[in-house]
């Protein structure tokens, strides 16, 4: 969509005047308002949806007991 700029707006502005009224457009208003908040929640919750979480799982591990390996002593030959 093209920069509409102040001249266009207002045109929109006087547009939506005549046709439902300085009564109206208050309510009106309100209904977009809502309208735009509740399509932004529920695109908030749909991202969040998508989200892999994170599971964690128990795992039991036998008890085992470090065993020290001596390392043979090496000598050189004489």
């Amino acid at each position: 969509m093209p920069n509409i700029g102040a001249p266009g707006f207002i045109l929109i502005i006087l547009v939506a005047l005549l046709l439902f009224g300085p009564s109206k457009l208050p309510e009106l208003g309100r209904a977009f308002g809502k309208t735009l908040r509740e399509f932004k929640n529920g695109a908030k919750d749909i991202m969040s949806d998508d989200e892999p979480q994170p599971t964690r799982k128990e795992v039991q591990g036998e008890n085992v007991q470090p065993t020290i390996k001596q390392e043979e002593t090496k000598r050189l030959p004489e």
